[in-house]
């Protein structure tokens, strides 16, 4: 073993990723490269075959694509487009109604999504618009958005979570149930942000209720059954116990396909754009798996997990001066790196350190989700606030938004500073089952 060796591997693989290289070709490079160096060039050939074809034949990831598909077929067919409404006819009487009703809209669409970059982009191009008609400052009004699809990684079923819970070889429901808390208290903290903007500053955040809807409460909730129906059926089975979370994502799938044609919504482009849609979205994430299980195995050749463990471990850090670099350690990366990326690279390093430290995995992975999905909001590789610039390229710039997303940043700062304080908070749910 030379841990020499894996030390200078990690510094060449930031190397390559600071000169944009793409996260799943840098991962296998090094890898493929550090084991050429260490054992020869015909393990590394074997590495290289076999890696791809053992990561993405486990069992559990099956239901990426499968939850994929789901969320598409829902966006694709209109089912969700609904949640802004229903949200609205809600919540109309409240201060900043607009803003929180996209709030926990982005919070219902995630529900049938997983995506952060989805869930922004389809509350930016229906809640944008009309909230800069009603006399919020774009900036705030974009910022909201931004913020509020950071939600759509947190609640089940979340395609992050799915991976980190196969790498971490860790309960994914338990997962799923500890993302419903971190993200119930995120969407809250959002929503107050928004009624202490209303109050502090009515010019950019106005305080007046909704005064005419089109639509009763209801009315709304008519509306959006097919949604209700799918989550009930999804999320009812996976929690009680009756199915799995891969087969909660094909019967997720299932039965978004025949609710969109039972309500005659779906069409063959529909379905194809939809399918097209997983099978990239799929591909894209797996790749990146399979360098991220090739670096794993190099770092475990160097010895390099355990050079570190063993080293953070003499240090004697106290539980909160370990959350302190972790914390850190993730909101530089989410400056610079698309979470599911900095998750993959981080995981091979952090996951040994925090087994030696005793930590439970299940908050760890509702902790580093979190942190990561900070990182869509943050600049300069803010994706979720670019995704809401090409929607709402009228109203703002970049930079707006950036200022727009500050006080909700701030309020994911509480968030953690919660999770670390009360992890039994998060706890709760998974210690149920």
């Amino acid at each position: 073993m030379s841990v020499e060796t894996g030390l200078y591997g990690v510094l060449l693989l930031f190397l390559l990723l600071a000169l944009r290289v793409p996260v799943a070709l840098a991962l296998i490079a090094v890898s493929f490269s550090g084991v050429t160096f260490l054992l020869g060039i015909t393990p590394a050939v074997g590495i290289l075959a076999n890696t791809p074809f053992s990561f993405v034949s486990n069992w559990t990831l099956s239901a990426v694509p499968m939850f994929l598909l789901m969320g598409f077929i829902a966006y694709h067919s209109g089912m969700t487009g609904g949640l802004f409404d229903a949200a609205k006819a809600l919540l109309r009487r409240v201060p900043g109604a607009l803003a929180i009703s996209s709030i926990f809209a982005c919070s219902g669409f995630a529900a049938v999504c997983g995506s952060s970059l989805a869930t922004a982009a389809a509350m930016g191009r229906i809640a944008v618009p009309e909230m800069v008609r009603a006399g919020y400052s774009p900036s705030f009004a974009t910022g909201a958005i931004a913020a509020g699809g950071t939600i759509g990684a947190l609640i089940p079923p979340s395609i992050l979570m799915i991976v980190y819970g196969v790498f971490a070889e860790t309960s994914v429901i338990k997962v799923f149930m500890g993302g419903i808390t971190i993200g119930i208290l995120t969407a809250l903290l959002y929503s107050a942000v928004v009624l202490l903007t209303c109050w502090l500053r009515p010019d950019i955040a106005p305080p007046r209720p909704i005064e005419s809807d089109p639509i009763s409460p209801r009315e709304a909730i008519v509306d959006i059954w097919p949604v209700l129906v799918l989550m009930l059926v999804v999320f009812g089975g996976l929690f009680s116990g009756i199915f799995t979370a891969t087969e909660a994502g094909a019967i997720g799938a299932v039965g978004s396909i025949l609710i969109a044609a039972i309500t005659g919504r779906l069409s063959f482009t529909i379905l194809r754009t939809s399918l097209l849609e997983a099978l990239m979205s799929s591909s894209s994430l797996l790749i990146i798996g399979v360098g991220a299980s090739m670096f794993t195995r190099f770092l475990g050749l160097t010895g390099v997990t355990g050079a570190i463990s063993g080293l953070v471990s003499g240090q004697e850090l106290s539980y909160f001066q370990l959350m302190a670099v972790v914390v850190l350690l993730y909101l530089v990366l989410g400056m610079f790196m698309e979470p599911f990326g900095a998750l993959l690279v981080t995981l091979p390093v952090l996951l040994p350190i925090f087994r030696a430290q005793g930590i439970d995995l299940i908050w760890f992975g509702v902790f580093v989700v979190k942190l990561l999905e900070i990182g869509m909001i943050t600049p300069p590789v803010g994706l979720n606030v670019f995704v809401i610039r090409n929607v709402a390229s009228d109203y703002v710039t970049v930079s707006q938004i950036f200022k727009g997303v500050i006080p909700f940043l701030l309020a994911d700062l509480v968030v953690l500073l919660i999770a670390i304080l009360a992890p039994g908070l998060i706890l709760f749910l998974p210690s149920l089952l």
